[in-house]
């Protein structure tokens, strides 16, 4: 593991966003081909999670979901300019794959922006080399951003409208497990360790091998 030494600059609307980010999400026990490593369940079910996309990677490609979800990834929604909880979460993910692949597992963590104004390709290629070579930063438009973000049921909110340059945003802080083909299958909450986040998506790679 990289030692990270992060700042934490403490966020009222952040914390908001924490609890609001565990609303829609309730714990269970699922009943899909994954049956014995799903721990979570939601109104839906996890199949009413994703969409077909396309946006911008951070190399400036356009990508599709089909491109971007041939491995399974750990697909996380936040923003550069994020002062604590985004961070922090990203180097869980970061680290969660990294485990993984020490076992075998060819995991990566997929970054999405909810800033797409000031997260251009180049910002967030700067930002996941922080965390690993092997986590991939995607952008786009306002509407490419507003869909992708419909399509996992994540709620955010620009908090720019005093402050056009120096703002928050508020927004969940849930990881999703997506499946080649573009598969959400299980989500985990930011206080779980990136050992238990391994540990349970090597469970779901296994069962899919």
């Amino acid at each position: 593991m990289v030692d990270r030494k992060i700042l934490l600059i403490g966020s009222a609307a952040t914390l908001a966003v924490l609890v609001a980010g565990t609303v829609f999400l309730t714990q269970g026990r699922g009943g899909d081909d994954f049956a014995q490593c799903t721990n979570s369940a939601v109104s839906g079910g996890m199949d009413s999670f994703g969409t077909d996309f396309t946006l911008t990677r951070d190399d400036g490609e356009r990508v599709t979901a089909a491109d971007v979800f041939t491995k399974p990834s750990l697909l996380y929604f936040g923003y550069t300019f994020c002062p604590d909880i985004c961070p922090l979460d990203s180097a869980r993910n970061a680290d969660a794959a990294e485990l993984l692949r020490q076992q075998g597992m060819d995991v990566q963590s997929v970054f999405v922006t909810v800033d797409p104004a000031r997260d251009t390709p180049e910002v967030l290629a700067d930002y996941t080399d922080m965390f690993s070579d092997q986590m991939i930063g995607l952008t786009g438009s306002e509407d490419e951003i507003a869909a992708v973000n419909k399509g996992w049921r994540n709620y955010f909110k620009l908090q720019n409208e005093e402050d056009p340059e120096y703002y928050l945003v508020d927004h969940m802080t849930n990881t999703y497990l997506v499946m080649p083909g573009n598969q959400t299958v299980e989500f985990f909450n930011r206080d779980a360790p990136a050992e238990d986040v391994a540990e349970s998506v090597g469970c779901f790679v296994k069962a899919a091998s």
